[in-house]
């Protein structure tokens, strides 16, 4: 049996970096994003579910029009849930599938959502990345078109920092003044042994 860790933080704390890291020490990521945006592109059915949801067509120009979601599901609290509920199993099941090909003392499912999406239930250990937020909105401003404001309501639609971290096996602190390879190295030594007292 194959270990599980969970990566998650809120936007911007460096999540993919640290994803990054382990990928150079040979562990396998699932990134859940990812695989939701190719599920919400390519999957017919649910591609009509969500504009069933949406009550229009969110398809015009071949794929999603995933501003137009945005701004519907972060104003609209239910929509966002009902969405959710649409996406998240099918996303689940990818993991489930992944995981079957992969012969690895264990790998790693990175999620923002990790807690609030019950994803956590899928996985043996949880690391949370945490940043300051200053650095975090500047990290996601300098890599996108969000405005300051857009960047909070995203960080005040996530769970935040301080339930995170405690319902976490591992904390990161990814500050830009932090050295966060050796913390990962730690890690990444536990959990080789976890992975083989699992065996």
């Amino acid at each position: 049996m194959t270990a599980k860790l969970g990566v998650t933080g809120g936007i911007g704390s460096g999540k993919t970096t640290v994803c990054r890291v382990f990928t150079v020490l040979g562990i396998p990521v699932f990134l859940a994003d990812d695989a939701a945006k190719e599920l919400m592109n390519n999957n017919l059915i649910l591609r009509e579910k969500i504009n069933s949801v949406a009550g229009k067509d969110l398809y015009t120009k071949g794929y999603l029009d995933r501003k137009e979601l945005a701004q519907l599901i972060f104003s609209n609290h239910s929509l966002l849930e009902k969405v959710n509920s649409l996406v998240h199993p099918m996303v689940f099941e990818s993991f489930e599938n992944w995981v079957t090909e992969l012969d690895t003392p264990y790998l790693i499912m990175e999620a923002a959502i990790l807690f609030e999406s019950q994803a956590y239930k899928l996985v043996d250990r949880v690391v949370s990345i945490t940043a300051p937020i200053e650095e975090r909105i500047s990290r996601v401003m300098g890599r996108s078109e969000l405005t300051r404001n857009q960047v909070l309501e995203r960080v005040s639609s996530q769970m935040d920092d301080e339930e995170r971290n405690e319902r976490s096996y591992y904390v990161i602190n990814n500050s830009d003044s932090e050295l966060i390879i050796p913390e990962i190295l730690k890690i990444h030594e536990d959990m080789l042994r976890f992975a083989a007292r699992m065996k």
